[in-house]
């Protein structure tokens, strides 16, 4: 993964580098990495990513249709 430093401006790269890794999965990846998951409890996180993956999925769908109203940012 590279990162180019524009005009020695070290803070803005610092923060191009963090979104990388974050799209990348790379914290994600450390944290799990940091201790021993069970494989019950790998099933089990994994089921309940699959179930958030498929609410957000049906909540933008409906959202999308007019059935639900749209979330404002703020």
């Amino acid at each position: 993964m590279q990162v180019l430093v524009r005009d020695n401006n070290v803070d803005q790269a610092l923060r191009v580098l963090k979104k990388k890794m974050q799209r990348e999965g790379i914290f994600r990846e450390m944290r799990a990495r940091r201790s021993y998951e069970k494989p019950s409890e790998k099933r089990n996180r994994e089921a309940g990513e699959a179930v958030r993956r498929l609410r957000k999925l049906k909540r933008k769908q409906m959202q999308r249709e007019g059935l639900l109203p749209s979330r404002k940012k703020g």
